[in-house]
């Protein structure tokens, strides 16, 4: 990939968060500063929407439904529901609004295990709302008074216990706190201080005869009523299930597998700055490295894990040996988090096409956890999608000047090599696969 050049220009996209620290539980006061616990990142900066996307509609809320929209009629729905997001959704002195009258609100990403900090307040009696886990209800939260087994069961479930140890609920329009812990099927929920939910398994409300998702977004519900929410934080719990073959899913859709997992058969050029070893694809020395056949239309998916500071990407639609930044184009992968990347331009951060497309921030994972990605080139349409969520969707026939207003006669090429673009940085690749759309 292209190498990072320095700028003059302040810091793109840079998030200021004041932080303090709250005891585990502890329940948050009015006057309650954001707080940010060790290991702890925000989902919510306290200043606006960033990081968030509304929840389609009606059948579409159910995960099952979305997954079999194309991406087309996916962007279409998306945008109405993001519509409806800034109508009802609203940020005001670092408290995150709903005035009951749209719909729930989603995370970019999607998440597996995890823990989850979030203030809640309801607004008015009689009030209702929850957290959904994995795309899946739900953490409920209501009216303690008016329903007496109150807040944080695990309200759909059937089969497995559905309701809250004890009452822990504070009056309504005061501030509870949930510390909400998801790891493989099973959640743990304390409120206010007090455990009220040991280890439950969570059932797959939208397919009782499946187990719950192994991954999905976080939802906070609308339910008709106005509700508030602050100091919403995650740390994310790693999962590596390690190197896998092909799914029976992406069988029958006609991937097929570009890494056989135990050497670099099939790929061509700076192999010496790579090795293969255990399922993955180590990047030691750097330099471009790319599947010996061309590829026009494709899905291509894989998985990477980075180290502080590094720097690579993913030239699509490249001849070999030259620079595919520029003589093709370049997904960036690069750990933007980094204090050297402090004043990246928005066309370098991660997943950005590199000098071209500016990317959502916000989907990619801790440096040395394992990420997602997938890169959709239909024609001029390039859609990048990380961890669950689509950080770039773009129609690039339609660009006409570069964001860094440099030549990229590369741009439009309609066929060619897919690569990883090394610098030196050491990093990781796995699962490598690819469907051909033509």
């Amino acid at each position: 990939m292209k190498k990072i050049r320095k700028t003059n220009l302040g810091p793109a996209y840079l998030l200021l968060v004041v932080i303090v620290f709250l005891p585990q539980g502890a329940a948050c006061g009015e006057n309650a500063l954001n707080q940010h616990p060790e290991g702890f990142v925000a989902l919510f900066n306290g200043k606006d929407l960033t990081g968030w996307k509304g929840l389609l509609s009606s059948p579409y809320d159910n995960p099952v439904k979305r997954a079999k929209l194309s991406p087309e009629e996916l962007a279409k729905e998306q945008a109405k529901a993001d519509k409806s997001m800034r109508e009802h959704w609203k940020v005001e002195d670092g408290i995150l609004k709903f005035d009951g009258k749209g719909f729930s609100l989603a995370t970019l990403r999607d998440y597996e295990d995890f823990e989850l900090l979030v203030d809640w307040k309801i607004v008015n009696p009689r009030g209702d709302s929850g957290i959904y886990l994995r795309g899946t209800p739900q953490v409920q939260i209501w009216d303690p008074d008016q329903h007496k087994i109150g807040s944080g069961g695990l309200y759909n479930n059937q089969k497995n216990p559905s309701k809250p140890a004890m009452i822990a609920d504070n009056p309504i329009g005061q501030w509870n706190a949930f510390r909400i812990r998801m790891v493989a099927e099973r959640v743990t929920v304390h409120l206010n201080g007090k455990l009220i939910v040991n280890k439950v398994v969570l059932e797959n409300y939208w397919d009782r005869s499946q187990p719950i998702f192994p991954s999905g977004q976080i939802e906070l519900q609308c339910h008709g009523n106005p509700i508030h929410f602050r100091n919403i934080y995650i740390r994310e719990i790693p999962r590596d299930e390690g190197p896998r073959g092909l799914t029976e899913e992406e069988k029958a859709a006609g991937f097929v597998s570009l890494f056989n997992g135990k050497d670099l058969t099939g790929w061509v050029g700076d192999t010496d700055g790579y090795v293969a070893k255990d399922g993955r694809i180590i990047c030691q020395k750097g330099g471009n490295v790319y599947a010996k056949d061309e590829y026009s239309d494709f899905i291509f998916r894989f998985e990477f894990k980075l180290t502080p500071g590094a720097n690579n990407g993913l030239g699509i639609r490249t001849s070999l040996n030259v620079d595919a930044a520029y003589q093709g184009m370049e997904i960036q992968i690069l750990d933007d988090t980094a204090d050297q990347y402090k004043k990246l331009r928005p066309y370098q951060y991660h997943g950005s096409i590199y000098g071209v497309v500016p990317v959502i921030r916000g989907c990619q994972k801790p440096v040395g956890q394992w990420n997602c990605q997938e890169v959709m080139a239909r024609g001029g349409q390039i859609r990048v999608t990380l961890n669950g969520g689509i950080v770039v969707d773009a129609d690039i026939s339609q660009i006409t000047e570069t964001m860094d207003h440099r030549p990229h006669p590369g741009l439009h090429r309609e066929k060619g090599h897919i690569g990883f673009l090394g610098h030196g940085s050491q990093l990781e690749f796995r699962n490598i696969r690819i469907k051909q759309l033509n």
